[in-house]
């Protein structure tokens, strides 16, 4: 029996692999989540688990001045903390959840040979993150890092609900073609658990098995509410201008992805994007 230890409490991405586990593999694994919230987890003993699933962290927030030192106590100083906490507790695998945000990058192609570049703090720090803890690596501790793109999944924040109130908002949504690089809550859930199995380290870019258009995404959308939408040539045009100047149209509607088996080891999971569309939003 594997035992997990889930540092972070609250987090979508914990408590949805959490939920996971224990909705199919409840008799194989004990999960366990620790608050980080108010430092008490520094008394307690991290001894006995298999791994540590580290995915507290700060995101989904407007960037300003005034935060900018949290993205960096949070994402990088705390997780390095926790890092070396499991090593020392005896811990063999630490799986350390980051982003593509690293790349920072709103639109392009990714592969093995493309450098980080970090723009944003969140990105930032989220690189610096996985510096600390590769130098904690070795042959007793295995660090097992995560760069997936966007997730989605019912009641997930971020990019997919953006649309989804566009969706509910909007008689006619813009007509583009793009592909994005994303991957399905069940699935990354899915994927960590793959980790945890074969005691996985290095570095994984878990996405699904097809890219998506942001149109394709809201016709699954609109399926699930059971809307009528309508996909407007002249609307897609506009943005196709507007991200070239803005950067939230270039988000939305640009396309981003992972590039192909033979870049990333273990990168596809397989599912099913209009049924996984549907989930997320009933």
């Amino acid at each position: 029996m594997k035992r997990i230890l889930i540092t972070g409490a609250n987090s979508y991405i914990g408590t949805s692999f959490e939920k996971y586990i224990k909705n199919n593999f409840l008799n194989d694994y004990v999960v366990d989540t620790v608050d980080l919230v108010d430092g008490s987890w520094r008394e307690s003993s991290f001894s006995g688990y298999d791994s540590v699933f580290h995915v507290a962290g700060i995101a989904h927030q407007k960037e300003t001045r005034e935060n900018a030192g949290l993205y960096y106590e949070v994402n990088r100083d705390l997780a390095i903390d926790v890092a070396k906490k499991a090593k020392a507790d005896g811990v063999r695998q630490f799986v350390f959840l980051s982003s593509m945000s690293v790349y920072g990058k709103d639109t392009g192609v990714i592969t093995k040979d493309t450098v980080p570049s970090p723009r944003s703090n969140y990105g930032k720090s989220k690189f610096q993150a996985e510096k600390g803890m590769s130098e904690l690596a070795d042959d007793t501790f295995r660090v097992c890092t995560l760069r997936p793109p966007m997730v989605y999944g019912k009641g997930c924040k971020g990019n997919f609900n953006g649309v989804c109130n566009l969706v509910k908002k909007l008689p006619v949504f813009p007509r583009v073609k793009n592909k994005r690089s994303m991957v399905y809550i069940d699935n990354l859930s899915s994927f960590v658990k793959l980790c945890v199995d074969n005691d996985l380290s290095g570095l994984y870019f878990p996405q699904n098995a097809e890219y998506v258009s942001t149109m394709e995404m809201a016709q699954g959308i609109a399926l699930a509410m059971r809307k009528r939408i309508a996909f407007g040539y002249l609307m897609g045009c506009a943005v196709c201008i507007l991200r070239l100047f803005y950067p939230t149209a270039k988000k939305g509607f640009g396309s981003l992805i992972y590039r192909d088996t033979e870049d990333f080891d273990f990168s596809y999971v397989v599912v099913d994007n209009k049924k996984s569309f549907t989930d997320s939003v009933l």
